[in-house]
């Protein structure tokens, strides 16, 4: 049976509702809002959206506003506009810091972001010893940063009676400078760096295995597959997503460097080990020029946006198991 059909022509769309059942319907919806609690919620947001407004947004509105000033926060500020941003820019030391930072970035990414990965899936794969395992893994991230500086910059001690030094000996090597080398002092901070920090990214692993089905796991080894296959082939790709978030979070801290290269060395020897945030602590402190040191900190913030929404963009796809 053929279905009746009207030319295009005559067609018609049925009319809009009156400006009256728009403002009906407009009620209606608002009342059901109301009944439904929306209200309330608002009423509950509004004290945490002011908190929030004035301890994060209201701190970067100043900073914004104090990088086109010169000013010590003692005296009376004299607006400049871009003057200290061009300043900054212009400072030779700027390059230093960054090349550091960069060179301190890699080094940490190549040994501190597989160490966890490798530890947690160690853990993992332990019987009845995993949880002594995980307990010492982040003993290190409760002991406070600047007490663990301090006690590893005594094992870097450049005397042949070191801890470190001591350890060389019994291979024949040494006695080394370690922080008063420029060679070694940046690889020697982010020897400290991974120890003081892998035991709280192992735990967020080995949290993320244990949401891997265990049928996967039963499956590979019913097809015979090894330990290391089981890791290749199961736990890895499910652990991709973790690991890029992971990595993200650990670039975005690393260019953040500060409490050890400014405990261990001062940012020496030879301003080998000077970093980004040791660069704007001397600008604030130091030379008590805090529009420079707010200028550098929000060149450095925009740097990690864009660098961290690239990352985002570029491992969309990667991000999804």
């Amino acid at each position: 049976m053929a279905l009746l059909t009207l030319p295009p022509e005559q067609l018609e769309l049925p009319p809009d509702p009156p400006p009256a059942h728009r403002r009906r319907t407009f009620a209606v919806r608002a009342r059901n809002w109301f009944r439904g609690g929306g209200l309330s919620a608002v009423l509950f947001a509004v004290p945490t959206l002011i908190a929030f407004t004035y301890f994060a947004w209201w701190p970067i509105a100043q900073s914004v506003l104090i990088s086109l000033q010169k000013t010590n926060l003692v005296t009376e500020p004299i607006w400049i506009g871009f003057q200290n941003f061009e300043a900054v820019l212009a400072d030779p030391l700027l390059g230093t810091a960054i090349r550091n930072t960069s060179w301190y970035v890699l080094l940490a990414l190549v040994f501190g972001f597989a160490v966890p990965v490798i530890y947690g899936v160690l853990i993992a794969e332990l019987g009845r010893w995993r949880m002594t395992a995980s307990v010492l893994a982040y003993i290190p991230v409760i002991i406070p940063p600047v007490v663990a500086t301090l006690l590893w910059k005594q094992f870097y001690s450049a005397e042949p009676t070191g801890v470190f030094n001591t350890i060389a000996g019994w291979f024949g090597a040494g006695p080394f400078a370690w922080l008063q080398d420029a060679a070694l002092a940046m690889p020697s901070i982010v020897l400290q760096t991974t120890w003081a920090g892998f035991g709280g990214t192992t735990l967020v692993y080995i949290a993320a295995m244990a949401s891997v089905p265990r049928e996967l796991y039963e499956a590979a080894e019913v097809d015979g597959a090894g330990v290391r296959r089981r890791i290749w082939h199961v736990t890895l790709p499910h652990l991709r997503g973790v690991m890029l978030l992971m990595l993200l979070l650990q670039i975005i801290g690393t260019f953040q460097l500060f409490t050890e290269p400014y405990v261990m060395t001062g940012g020496g020897p030879a301003n080998s080990t000077l970093t980004l945030l040791m660069l704007i602590y001397r600008y604030a402190f130091v030379y008590a020029d805090f529009g420079k040191a707010t200028a550098l900190s929000l060149l450095l913030a925009v740097a990690l946006c864009l660098l961290s929404a690239v990352y985002l963009w570029a491992t969309r796809k990667w991000s999804k198991v």
